[in-house]
């Protein structure tokens, strides 16, 4: 997934159905996480779709000392400029009242 495949599924999306909420929010965790969504009218009722984005790890640092006790602490170093993305699908479940998220398995492709 890219960021301009995101941009043509929205697209598609608007096009073809009802939007309910879209949005965007970063989170500083694991070096920036950016997650950008959309909720909309489905097929199968209200869905959502989030693409996450998050720098790719490029090393793993274990710092740790030989003592009895001690404990041992990892260190990630993300990359400035590469980004991981992935879609996330899910559905609206008003029983459990929550997001249920959906199978990739069940996708046709």
């Amino acid at each position: 997934m890219t960021k301009e495949r995101w941009q043509e599924i929205l697209g598609q999306i608007k096009d073809s159905f009802s939007i309910e909420e879209e949005g965007s929010e970063h989170l500083e965790e694991e070096g920036g996480v950016d997650v950008d969504f959309v909720v909309f009218k489905g097929p199968l009722g209200k869905m959502k779709l989030e693409l996450i984005s998050r720098p790719v790890v490029l090393d793993k640092k274990t710092i740790y000392s030989k003592r009895i006790g001690s404990n041992a602490q990892v260190e990630y170093v993300y990359s400035d400029n590469e980004r991981n993305f992935k879609l996330m699908a899910y559905k609206w479940d008003d029983s459990a009242d929550d997001w249920i998220e959906m199978d990739a398995k069940n996708f046709n492709a």
